[in-house]
């Protein structure tokens, strides 16, 4: 058997791929490879299989290592992927053995052959009516688990309905009632048609734009909060599900991903969906993967690492909240998943849908010029249903309870009073921000970020909320011995112990990252609020989009101004979106809803146009001062950042870069400047920002500096690109 030559993509921070030799069956492009790398194993990805070796990469034959194994517990990456993913290395200037390993499930970045092939087993009733029959009326999740067993279901399916339903399913099989099938790519099938809610006028319009569109259509789906962009989701990707093709479809969210689910199974019973994020075990990612690779899984629902999934027969991408920061990946690879999705689509001539309430400003000025087609649903799909009143509570002449005003605890109270729900909206988490002395001035900080430690009451710690750095609080101030240390400012916890003293009567529900970390959890209070159970609600911006409260009347807001004065040009872009977002929980199912902002400053010109809640004058009017001032999206950024143990040495290794590519036509690259966040884990952050005002000219500039910097040495320096930032 001759011998082949293949080029690797391995998962290294270089800009290269690497050669192997391999005496066998000549392997598929994609197909997942174990190779050794100095003194390791790696597992990789063949970019290029040849028969001649043309030595380009110094090398000689001879020193050529040969592959380990082949595995075949992947099958190799689509062309079409690999595509994508060396798109995203050109763009984002990221090597692209690392874009393709973050393309990937974990369990196929190892080096192990993956074990959980035995689990991939789908199973279906025999006998679905004799089934159903025989399994009395009050065991509703028996049922349940029998109707969903009348088509082919994976494990993963089956154990979502009820801890217990693999035991169902055991004794079932031992029964003769159901068995392990081979089921075949699922035909087109029949949705749920009964009791559909009527149609908007907008509504019926913007399905016949979609209706008649075909190849590559990107569409901005701009609704306000409560317009229906959700059903509009659901009749299109019901139409292309009985075309016969997948759907993907990407939320911001880990949070949003049940109750989204819940509804699509409920629209879509007898089609197989899975969902992609990374609150899954690594086997049921796995698996989930798998099945969309290999065409059973027809809707794919998931976060940003969800857009790389292979989808043979994608037919439709749908991003919901698009304007959503979740969907910027922070470290690693950093890429955004929106933009991503839009490039996925063009490349599989596909339509995409782009919804908000808010849209971004990239996003906005692509409809304005034409490039996306604009879906506009300007009212409430509840006919009784009205935009909430938005009204703001000056707080500068008034004392503040804990944050909350006395007019802001009175409308809580009236609001309670008539039997209605009040969700308390705070951006911030923990007891309290500060933890200080007021003897000599000590305050609690991170000793390995400049930030605050944030006091977390419930289990009594000082916690860093950006490197997760902890300690119990100090008995005594460490600098001059005070033991009345005193928390500053305040949180949703201690929002929620004030509210407790407040309203005895209606005991405060608070829904954060911090007590929704375990499984389960988070849906066991959407449940109570759903059930009228828990009326007083206290919130952070994980409440802010995607849920739909019937009985809730009246939202507060605490801390608001923060973003008006941000050094960053789009916070004020991020605060009108929030403030739209949470405002927009209220009054949706035919309640009046009402909406409390406390301000200091609110004669600031940024409350009219949030009140008016017109976000296209906003946006129109952010757009045209980013066009005046040069700023992105007019303009092409990306950020240098370097990390280093001393500010000095990542200050100088930036200086360095900036006199070797300062003259590169068409460019600008800024003084290096220390981050806003100087230290963080223990290194010295530094930046410098690169700028262009046509792009090619940045990525030519980028291509040269990542080959450069890949191949040189800075001891002790770490550096990242950051294309297209959104922290800067």
């Amino acid at each position: 058997m001759p011998e082949l030559y293949l080029q690797i993509a391995l998962d290294v921070p270089l800009q290269r791929t690497f050669d192997y030799r391999w005496s066998g069956t000549a392997p598929q492009r994609g197909a997942r490879v174990i190779v050794p790398f100095g003194r390791q194993l790696l597992a990789g990805v063949v970019l290029q299989v040849s028969e001649q070796y043309d030595g380009s990469a110094g090398f000689t034959v001879e020193q050529l290592k040969s592959v380990q194994v082949i595995p075949a517990d992947m099958p190799p990456l689509p062309a079409a992927i690999l595509d994508l993913c060396r798109f995203c290395s050109d763009y984002y200037a990221w090597p692209i053995g690392q874009v393709i390993a973050a393309a990937l499930p974990g369990a196929f970045r190892q080096t192990q052959l993956w074990a959980g092939a035995r689990d991939m087993a789908f199973f279906a009733a025999i006998d679905h009516a004799g089934l159903l029959a025989q399994i009395p009326d009050r065991a509703r999740k028996q049922k349940e688990l029998a109707t969903l067993l009348a088509l082919p279901r994976s494990l993963d399916e089956i154990r979502a309905v009820s801890a217990s339903a693999a035991g169902w399913l055991k004794a079932w099989q031992e029964s003769g009632w159901v068995n392990e099938v081979e089921p075949e790519l699922a035909p087109a099938r029949v949705p749920v048609t009964q009791n559909l809610p009527t149609l908007t006028d907008e509504q019926q319009a913007a399905l016949e734009k979609l209706k008649v569109a075909t190849g590559y259509a990107p569409f901005l789906l701009y609704g306000v909060t409560g317009s229906g962009k959700t059903e509009i989701y659901l009749r299109e990707i019901e139409a292309r599900l009985a075309q016969g093709g997948q759907v993907l479809v990407l939320i911001p969210e880990i949070n949003l991903t049940p109750q989204l689910e819940s509804r699509f199974r409920a629209r879509f019973p007898h089609e197989h969906l899975v969902s992609l994020h990374s609150g899954l075990a690594d086997g049921e990612r796995t698996r989930n993967w798998l099945l969309a690779a290999q065409g059973r899984a027809r809707i794919v629902l998931g976060t940003r690492l969800a857009v790389f999934t292979p989808m043979p027969e994608l037919a439709l991408v749908v991003v919901d909240e698009e304007h959503d920061l979740s969907y910027r990946q922070q470290e690693g690879f950093r890429y955004s998943a929106r933009d991503v999705a839009v490039y996925r689509a063009r490349q599989a001539n596909v339509p995409i849908i782009l919804g908000s309430a808010t849209p971004s400003i990239e996003s906005w000025r692509n409809m304005r010029e034409k490039r996306y087609q604009l879906l506009s649903l300007t009212r409430r799909a509840i006919a009784a249903a009205t935009a909430p009143q938005i009204h703001l509570l000056p707080t500068q002449q008034l004392r503040l309870f804990d944050g909350l005003a006395q007019p802001a605890i009175n409308a809580i109270r009236d609001t309670l009073n008539a039997g209605g729900q009040v969700l308390v909206f705070i951006n911030r988490r923990g007891y309290a921000p500060v933890l200080a002395c007021h003897e000599c001035g000590w305050i609690a900080s991170c000793k390995r970020c400049t930030a605050r430690l944030v006091l977390h009451r419930e289990d009594r710690r000082l916690r860093c909320h950006h490197c997760g750095w902890e300690s119990p609080p100090p008995v005594h101030c460490p600098d001059c011995g005070n033991a009345d240390l005193q928390p500053l400012g305040f949180g949703t916890q201690r929002l929620e112990e004030s509210l407790a003293q407040l309203f005895p009567e209606a005991p405060p529900l608070r829904i954060d990252r911090d007590n929704t970390r375990r499984k389960g959890s988070l849906d066991a209070m959407l449940k109570q609020i759903h059930d009228g159970q828990a009326r007083l609600l206290i919130g952070t911006q994980m409440m802010a989009k995607g849920h739909d409260f019937a009985n809730l009347q009246l939202v507060v807001v605490l801390n608001a101004d923060g973003g008006l004065f941000s050094l960053d040009f789009r916070a004020q872009e991020r605060l009108f979106a929030l403030l739209l977002q949470v405002a927009g929980r209220a009054g949706r199912a035919g309640q009046p809803g009402k909406v409390l902002i406390q301000t200091r400053y609110h004669d600031d010109p940024f409350y009219p146009m949030l009140i008016a809640g017109d976000y296209a004058v906003f946006a129109d009017r952010t757009m045209q001062e980013r066009k005046a001032n040069g700023l992105p999206p007019f303009a092409a950024w990306a950020m240098l950042r370097a990390e280093a143990k001393t500010l000095e040495r990542a200050v100088d290794f930036l200086k360095q870069i900036r006199e070797r590519w300062r003259d590169f036509p068409g460019l600008h690259l800024a003084a290096p400047v220390p981050a806003l966040m100087v230290r963080k884990a223990g290194w010295e952050r530094a930046q410098v920002l690169i700028s262009a005002q046509r792009r090619p000219a940045m990525q030519a500039a980028l291509r040269e500096m990542l080959e450069q910097l890949g191949v040189e040495k800075h001891p002790g320096v770490r550096w990242a690109l950051d294309v297209d930032p959104v922290d800067v």
